[in-house]
C-alpha cells in the first residue's frame, strides 16, 4: 500500500523522507518532487528496482533511466573520468536543469537500460530531492508518468498514473514550469545537445568555450 506524505509540514517532510529512504533501500519505488516535474525513483544500483520503475511507467530498456545525484563529488565515482568541459558545466549549472551524458565507470554493477556504456547524470535544484539523494545515494529517476502520458506536475497527478506501483509519494506541492532539463552528451570530441530545455545552447557554448552541436 502506498502512502502520501505532505512535505509542506515539517513533521510530514521528516517522516516522508524517512519512509522514502527505507523504501529505496528495500528496492521500492518513490515519487519525489524535482525542479522540473515530479520523478519516479529507485536505487540506481538495484537492477530489480530499476526494472520495476520501467514496468511502472510501461517503458522498456530502450529508453534508459537517468541518474540523479545529491552532490558534485558523487559524479567522480560513477564515470570513467570527468573532463574539463563537464567540470565547467557542473560548476555553472548544478544543481539545476542540465543533464550530462558521460562514459560510465566500467566497474559499476547497475542496469539502467540500453545505455551503451554511458550514464545520464543530473543534480536537481529541489531541497526535498537533494535531502533524499544525500541520504540514499544516486537514484535512477524518470518522469513520474505512464509512457505516452504527460509528466506529473504534482504528487496527485503522479499517483493517478502510477498508483500502488509506488511505495511512497513525497508531496512537495505543484512543480514549477514543466521545462525539461537540457541533455548534453560529452562522450565525443565536441558537446552535443541531445535535448534542448532549461539551459540554452548559447549558454553551454559560453561556459565550455567550445562549439556545441545539436543532435541530428
Amino acid at each position: 500500500m502506498s502512502t502520501v506524505y505532505d512535505c509542506s509540514r515539517p513533521d510530514g517532510r521528516e517522516s516522508g523522507l524517512a519512509a522514502a529512504a527505507t523504501a529505496v533501500r528495500a528496492g521500492g519505488l518513490v515519487v519525489l518532487p524535482t525542479d522540473t516535474v515530479y520523478g519516479i525513483g529507485a536505487d540506481a544500483f538495484d537492477p530489480n528496482a530499476v526494472a520495476a520503475l520501467l514496468s511502472a511507467k510501461g517503458r522498456g530498456p530502450d529508453m534508459p533511466v537517468p541518474v540523479l545525484v545529491g552532490s558534485w563529488s558523487t559524479v567522480d565515482g560513477l564515470v570513467m573520468s570527468v573532463p574539463r568541459q563537464a567540470r565547467l558545466l557542473i560548476e555553472a549549472f548544478w544543481p539545476g536543469g542540465l543533464s550530462i551524458v558521460l562514459p560510465q565507470a566500467p566497474s559499476l554493477s547497475w542496469d539502467l537500460g540500453n545505455t551503451r556504456g554511458t550514464v545520464n547524470l543530473r543534480m536537481p535544484l529541489h531541497p526535498i530531492a537533494l535531502d533524499l539523494l544525500r541520504e540514499v545515494g544516486p537514484m535512477a529517476v524518470s518522469s513520474a508518468n505512464r509512457s505516452g502520458l504527460p509528466p506529473a506536475a504534482s504528487a496527485e497527478e503522479a499517483r493517478d498514473q502510477l498508483g500502488e506501483a509506488v511505495s511512497v509519494y513525497l508531496d512537495g506541492g505543484p512543480s514549477g514550469d514543466p521545462v525539461p532539463s537540457t541533455i548534453v552528451d560529452l562522450t565525443g570530441q565536441r558537446p552535443v545537445v541531445l535535448r534542448e530545455g532549461a539551459i540554452g545552447v548559447d549558454e553551454l557554448a559560453e561556459v565550455t568555450g567550445a562549439e556545441v552541436d545539436r543532435a541530428g
